[in-house]
């Protein structure tokens, strides 16, 4: 039996800016935005081309869960994005108002930069080098 993990739950602090984030800036794709009740959704997004992996963007309900939107990763990067055009993808992320955190820079693993979604959460923009993506396959 194949396992994958199918989504990873994003706390935000609004459903529209959120989805406007991620579908203006990203490119992600609005795979589903469903009511649930209450002022609830179940809004799901996903990278361009992604067969199976979402965010699912869970609205902050409580006190709690409101300081952690932003911070979900205690500041240490988050969501690691990877492309197949890194300057191509950064030059528009950064067009786009994407907030990068350093200049790109060249690691054993591939061209890399971090930046910061809408809400403060870090991520890595990666284009793998060659010898990382076969890496990765070998180990699944």
């Amino acid at each position: 039996m194949q396992h994958a993990i199918a989504a990873v739950s994003l706390l935000v602090r609004d459903y529209d800016e959120a989805i406007a984030f991620y579908t203006g800036c990203l490119d992600f794709q609005l795979v589903e935005d469903t009511p649930l009740g209450g002022g609830k959704r179940w809004v799901l997004v996903s990278p361009p081309g992604a067969r199976e992996t979402r965010l699912l963007l869970a609205l902050a309900s409580t006190s709690e869960q409101d300081v952690c939107v932003g911070e979900q990763a205690g500041g240490r990067v988050f969501l690691f994005l990877h492309v197949d055009d890194f300057y191509a993808r950064y030059n528009v992320m950064r067009a786009r108002g994407v907030r990068f955190l350093e200049q790109p820079r060249q690691e054993p693993y591939g061209t890399v930069a971090v930046f910061e979604d809408l809400y403060g959460n870090r991520w890595d923009l990666l284009q793998p080098t060659k010898k990382a993506e076969t890496v990765q396959l070998r180990s699944v």
